[in-house]
């Protein structure tokens, strides 16, 4: 495959969502709600933006918790029974994301996650099925679509310029590019009051006619109420930044889980004694994982060394989490110890090949070393699983070094959305590249007749990087006559502009109506 196909599908996705702007509304029934609206996304878009952003939300998120598969699938299966009673059949899939951050959220499509950091907090069964009957509603409902259709109102577009991701778990998530930004923000939007509700009022339902407790639902929230007035840690950055935790909430449901007794839902299971079985390999390893996020706290205030304690605590524990590996590797990375990284790295995808972040690392820390083709294999693996500015712009350098510029731009290009430094370093990069390329477009250069007769060019640099040297030609005629005259303009600052004389002054008798001059851009230089 050539580098030029292999960047095409993160262009490829990022034009295909943006396309949906150019959708004509319709006007259908809610199939949740009954309600009628007008609608800019079809089902089959909510399905494959679901389809499409799952994976790399997932990636944004931890990746997917693979020390017990069994934990995922008994996941899905309480899913899966709540989701069955929704009106909306969708392709349903739930699983389970190795974050600590206490958080579950739900694509279009019905496509569902939840933490192993949540589920540490539930009691049973029930309250599981009442957290995922929540999510099935976010995505049988339409909110995630119904959002994005606000933002096609609003901003003429799906898509905003910049998306500033919050992962709390993640330091690459503020890096996400292309079409993976939009996932990213889906999941980390703040729903309306309207839509909480409607998640507690028909999850609550679909959690009754699939047989569980509805009083769980009420337990459930009575608890999001009490760490929210505590400021739990990790709360606010997890659920309540996205679902709000409120007394209204806990009410709400306690009337309608009266309401739902007096229809006839009175056997209701809560099934404490299988969820506690169920998830019990998850509580014997939360406390490596409790030394994982020290030592992730402790690496971001610089103390390497009791990161690193903390780390062989927790590898001693659960030795086959591949996360304990990989912060390990990204220490010795951070202290330019490339071959240890590359090891420690090795030992991550040996656990987890399938997590985009020991890609990432392990490509960099080949390009410091100058390897260049497993540098290029493995950030580009990093790019399939999730796109990020860090791969994109190590890629752009790589192809510039190569000489291939027209491939170096795509990727400076990619990586020039993402906020921050990084963000900004390939929007210098591609720029840099694509002035020398179009010039024209960036400098603006118009003939006038100043004092004296003399022939002036005023010059407007309009890029955001300054210029060293711009090349111009002023072609002018007075009368039947020609004049060409080469006009070289010197270090010129991003949005200045400046006259500079060309040297032609027009005969004393000229008449300045008379005279057509236009200026061509021949060639620019940046700093």
């Amino acid at each position: 495959m050539t580098d030029d196909a292999r960047v095409r599908p993160a262009i490829w996705r990022h034009l295909t969502m943006v396309a949906l702007t150019a959708v004509l509304p319709t006007c259908a029934e809610n199939p949740v709600t009954g309600d009628r609206e007008l609608t800019f996304v079809s089902e089959r878009q909510e399905i494959n933006l679901g389809e499409e952003n799952y994976l790399p939300t997932q990636q944004s998120q931890g990746g997917q918790w693979n020390i017990d598969t069994e934990l995922t699938a008994y996941v899905s299966e309480v899913g899966q029974r709540v989701a069955a009673q929704s009106p909306r059949d969708l392709p349903y899939e739930f699983v389970v994301l190795n974050s600590s951050v206490p958080n579950a959220w739900a694509l279009p499509g019905g496509k569902i996650a939840i933490n192993r950091g949540l589920l540490t907090e539930l009691d049973n069964e029930a309250e599981l099925a009442a957290v995922l009957g929540h999510e099935v509603v976010h995505s049988a409902a339409r909110h995630g679509a119904q959002s994005m259709e606000r933002g096609m109102l609003l901003q003429g577009a799906l898509l905003a310029t910049s998306v500033a991701v919050a992962v709390s778990d993640n330091e690459y998530g503020g890096f996400i590019v292309g079409g993976a930004q939009l996932g990213a923000q889906l999941v980390s939007q703040r729903y309306g009051r309207d839509a909480e509700r409607e998640g507690d009022l028909y999850g609550t339902r679909y959690m009754a006619e699939a047989g569980y407790d509805p009083a769980a639902a009420v337990s459930l929230q009575e608890t999001f109420v009490r760490l929210s007035e505590g400021n739990a840690p990790g709360w606010i950055d997890g659920l309540f930044a996205t679902h709000p935790a409120s007394t209204e909430r806990v009410q709400n449901n306690r009337e309608l889980t009266a309401q739902l007794r007096a229809e006839g839902y009175t056997d209701g299971e809560l099934g404490e004694q299988r969820y506690q079985q169920r998830t019990a390999r998850l509580r014997e390893t939360q406390p490596a994982y409790e030394a994982f996020d020290e030592a992730y706290a402790l690496v971001r205030d610089d103390k390497v060394e009791e990161a690193e304690q903390k780390l062989d605590s927790a590898i001693a524990m659960l030795p086959q989490e591949a996360r304990f590996y990989g912060l390990k590797a990204d220490i010795a990375l951070m202290q330019r110890r490339y071959s240890a990284a590359i090891d420690t790295y090795n030992q991550a995808l040996a656990r987890d090949d399938a997590y985009f972040d020991y890609y990432l690392g392990r490509g960099l820390a080949y390009s410091r070393q100058g390897n260049e083709r497993q540098a290029r294999a493995d950030l580009q693996a990093s790019v399939d699983l999730l796109p990020t500015a860090l791969a994109m712009n190590e890629l752009g350098t790589m192809a510039l070094a190569a000489n291939d510029r027209g491939l170096a731009k795509q990727y400076f290009e990619q990586a020039a959305s993402a906020p921050g430094q990084v963000g900004e370093q390939a929007q210098a990069a591609y720029i840099r590249l694509d002035v020398a390329d179009n010039p024209g477009a960036y400098v603006q250069a118009q003939a006038f007749v100043g004092a004296g007769g003399q022939i002036q060019v005023r010059v407007l640099n309009r890029a955001p990087v300054p210029m060293a040297l711009i090349e111009l030609e002023l072609q002018a005629s007075v009368g039947r006559e020609g004049v060409r005259r080469a006009v070289t303009v010197r270090g010129l600052a991003a949005g200045q502009a400046r006259d500079v004389a060309s040297g032609l002054t027009l005969p004393a008798e000229t008449d300045p109506q008379t005279v057509q001059a236009q200026v061509i851009v021949r060639g620019v230089s940046v700093n």
